[in-house]
């Protein structure tokens, strides 16, 4: 007899200590994932798979750390089937489900940022009207967004529509960048359009800190960069991925750090941001795709150091400073700690509160 209360005892103490670290864990972030732009997608047409796109999109290391993904097709529209086929249907089974109970981050890749904008701007509104309740989303993490367009995207349609005139060094870019020719499938390039993007849920209601992170790492051998303004990550300038007001030829998100982290003036930083756009992590060793992968590439520096989200939780970065030179040669840099042996994205997810 003594056995079995003991052995009760036991059961009853391991069922409490799971239920606590059950709800522990049920009540942290719900991480949202929202993907890039499908260049495979642009250059093969229909039909297409959207769901395994998207498994495939994340599956080196954000896939395994979320919780809901959201796919959509490049060959579509942002304010056409891209919301009302795929992103509406996700929301209300979030909804449903109460997914966002608890909080939900949205993590965003390239393109992934206008279409989280869209989202922020209607889903309340959707979801009320629809008898739901609106989804709490404390914050985005906006990993080389898109959210000021993409030079490029101008030129594909140009391109496409030949309208850009001859120009070889151009047709390889894009060339480069798609991994094939448009031929006429353009979707979603329409809406990756500089002033395009720039007029999209352009001053949205919800008051949803976005949290930036920047590359400008080279790809394509640099032929990419010859079309983009200021500095970039092969596919978006920074004047996009900071999240500034207006496209213009910026170097760095803040006035204080290079990307590169070094501390010094920055003549060219952004002059403004849209309305709460908040850019965090920089680095030049990154580019557009690398930022979404778990390899180290080298170390980060921050534009800022800690944000408020939504909940009133903190997103905070722990930096150091390193002296290399001396005298007239002596320079100081900025760093997040910890950035060199880790991945920018496991930087991202081991700062979420």
């Amino acid at each position: 007899m003594q056995h079995k209360i003991k052995y009760f005892l036991r059961l009853s103490w391991l069922f409490l200590l799971s239920s606590v670290a059950f709800n522990t864990f049920a009540s942290g972030y719900k991480v949202v994932l929202i993907h890039g732009l499908q260049t495979s997608q642009i250059t093969s047409g229909y039909p297409i798979d959207v769901p395994a796109d998207g498994a495939s999109y994340w599956s080196e290391f954000w896939a395994q750390h979320a919780d809901v993904r959201i796919d959509w097709p490049a060959l579509e529209r942002i304010e056409g089937k891209i919301a009302s086929d795929y992103v509406w249907p996700k929301l209300k089974q979030m909804s449903q489900q109460g997914t966002c109970q608890p909080g939900c981050i949205l993590v965003t890749h390239s393109t992934g940022d206008l279409v989280a904008r869209y989202l922020l701007d209607n889903q309340a509104n959707w979801l009320e009207n629809a008898g739901m309740t609106p989804l709490n989303i404390v914050a985005t993490f906006d990993i080389a967004g898109a959210g000021g367009g993409s030079e490029l995207a101008d030129l594909a349609v140009s391109v496409a529509q030949g309208t850009a005139g001859l120009n070889p060094l151009l047709e390889a870019a894009i060339t480069a960048w798609l991994g094939g020719s448009v031929e006429g499938r353009l979707g979603v390039l329409n809406d990756l359009k500089v002033n395009n993007a720039r007029q999209i849920a352009a001053l949205p209601e919800a008051r949803t800190p976005r949290l930036r992170f920047v590359a400008d790492g080279t790809l394509f051998l640099g032929a990419t960069k010859l079309f983009l303004k200021g500095t970039d990550d092969s596919v978006v300038a920074t004047h996009s991925a900071c999240g500034a007001s207006r496209a213009d030829n910026f170097g760095s998100c803040s006035a204080s750090i290079a990307t590169s982290g070094k501390l010094a003036s920055q003549s060219d930083a952004v002059s403004g941001f849209m309305p709460h756009h908040y850019p965090m992590l920089m680095s030049d060793k990154y580019d557009h795709f690398s930022v979404i992968n778990d390899r180290a590439e080298g170390k980060v520096t921050a534009a800022l150091t800690s944000r408020q989200l939504l909940d009133g939780k903190v997103v905070n970065f722990n930096t150091y400073n390193e002296e290399t030179g001396a005298w007239f040669w002596k320079s100081t840099y900025r760093y997040v700690e910890n950035s060199a042996n880790n991945s920018l994205s496991r930087l991202m997810l081991n700062a979420m509160p």
